[in-house]
């Protein structure tokens, strides 16, 4: 009798101990499609204010001029980060194997150039504040470059 306990009790403790670990994974998996996404750029040609079509239409290539004649670069987090993906599917409205496919096809018909692909947030950043005319997106900014606001909100 005492044998059959102390097997179903370590059967429970395997089934908590699984699904605790399933719980922390869904969660870190939806917590990553819920981040705030912040766009930020060089001080110089970015305007301080946009509206969401404008700014789909900077990310996607469409615009390649600021107004005031600086070259738009653009600046993107790989698709294999938490806010690369977050990135396709709020400003993009594709996955991120979509937006991938979508840059290969923009740059081999010569409409784009590519944007530039980061690791990381930090190295994002350094980039955009050496680089006149840079817009990126990140989810934690500091304050070495500009944050530009979409339809009057800080986070998209």
């Amino acid at each position: 009798m005492g044998f059959r306990l102390l097997l179903f009790m370590a059967w429970i403790w395997r089934f908590l101990i699984t699904t605790l670990i399933i719980s922390i994974f869904f969660h870190l998996s939806a917590s990553a499609q819920d981040l705030n996404l912040v766009v930020i750029a060089n001080g110089k040609g970015v305007p301080a204010e946009m509206n969401m079509a404008q700014l789909k239409s900077t990310m996607r290539g469409e615009k390649l001029r600021w107004p005031d004649g600086t070259k738009v670069i653009i600046a993107l987090l790989k698709s294999s980060t938490p806010i690369g993906v977050n990135t396709s599917k709020k400003i993009y409205n594709m996955s991120a194997n979509e937006l991938n496919k979508y840059w290969l096809a923009l740059v081999f018909q010569g409409k784009a150039d590519a944007p530039s692909f980061f690791n990381s947030e930090t190295e994002l950043e350094e980039f955009i504040s050496q680089n006149n005319g840079a817009i990126g997106v990140v989810a934690h900014p500091t304050t070495t470059n500009k944050i530009v606001l979409i339809d009057g909100k800080r986070f998209l």
